[in-house]
């Protein structure tokens, strides 16, 4: 699943091509279609298509930014305004485009399912191979309550401060850290990848419950949440599977990491282990994770 850094990257790779164009047609794929005639929420979420077109098409795009995982189109018509809020899910992406063909990689070319024809000529495509990713189309963010309770970014001021007031209360003091990670109401845009190089490079074992950490090794961990998520943007992402930019190439951050995907520790040369924990596979070197 696209985590920040990669969510980061398909922001910046099709925001100059789009502020300020007005999306003039929307054309479905027949597997969105088919979905919703079936009463699917099949990529275009809380919406019918005909309501989903009326509230896009002569919209002009404003602002585009990234919010943890999500990307956020904010458009306007005739000072109505309105927000599209699209999460990747496993292996969705955008791509900018004059014509399908130019898509380089053939599954994203055959797997499209939403296009946004712009009045520059250029076409702002969503393709999703497993179909897990999302489209929503809001009056306000007030629309999707879930948005409202993400964490702050994990660059802010407050990041931090939010993160040591949640990991200390009573509720989640006996579930593992690697979990509190995982968790956008506690940190944004952290998933999988990077919570586990995060507590590779803070020494801690995924499994560790929160209330046997301290609050040095708490600080520790988030400062590496930090440091990975920048990396993971200075490097481009994470391309292991699906993931790839606007313009089809690949980031270069799974050249770096310590334990995900490894076979041994970068460190101390032991076997790497895995472990599910909150229903995701972690990576750790069991003898310099404790």
């Amino acid at each position: 699943m696209p985590e920040l850094p990669e969510v980061e990257h398909v922001k910046r790779g099709i925001e100059p091509f789009i502020v300020n164009t007005t999306i003039k047609s929307i054309s479905f794929s027949k597997k969105v279609i088919e979905g919703k005639s079936q009463n699917k929420e099949t990529i275009i979420k809380g919406m019918n298509l005909d309501g989903f077109r009326l509230n896009c098409e002569g919209y002009k795009i404003i602002k585009v930014e990234r919010r943890s995982k999500y990307i956020v189109f904010h458009i306007e018509k005739h000072n109505r305004k309105r927000v599209l809020l699209s999460h990747l899910g496993m292996a969705g992406g955008f791509f900018i485009v004059n014509h399908l063909s130019e898509i380089a990689i053939p599954n994203y070319r055959k797997h499209w399912h939403v296009i946004f024809h712009l009045n520059n000529g250029k076409k702002l495509v969503f393709s999703d191979i497993r179909r897990f990713g999302e489209i929503r189309n809001l009056n306000s963010f007030e629309d999707y309550p879930s948005f409202l309770e993400i964490a702050p970014e994990p660059f802010d001021e407050e990041a931090l401060q939010h993160f040591n007031h949640y990991l200390s209360q009573k509720k989640v003091a006996n579930k593992p850290i690697k979990q509190m990670l995982l968790d956008h109401k506690i940190v944004a845009g952290c998933g999988n990848i990077y919570a586990c190089e995060a507590l590779f490079r803070a020494g801690i074992h995924p499994a560790r419950k929160v209330k046997d950490t301290s609050h040095q090794e708490r600080q520790m961990l988030f400062y590496y949440v930090q440091e990975v998520l920048k990396e993971g943007i200075d490097n481009g992402g994470t391309s292991i599977s699906d993931y790839r930019h606007a313009d089809g190439k690949t980031g270069q951050m799974q050249l770096h990491l310590n334990v995900y995907k490894q076979k041994t520790c970068k460190v101390c040369g032991h076997d790497i282990e895995q472990k599910v924990i909150a229903s995701r596979n972690s990576h750790f070197c069991p003898y310099c994770q404790k």
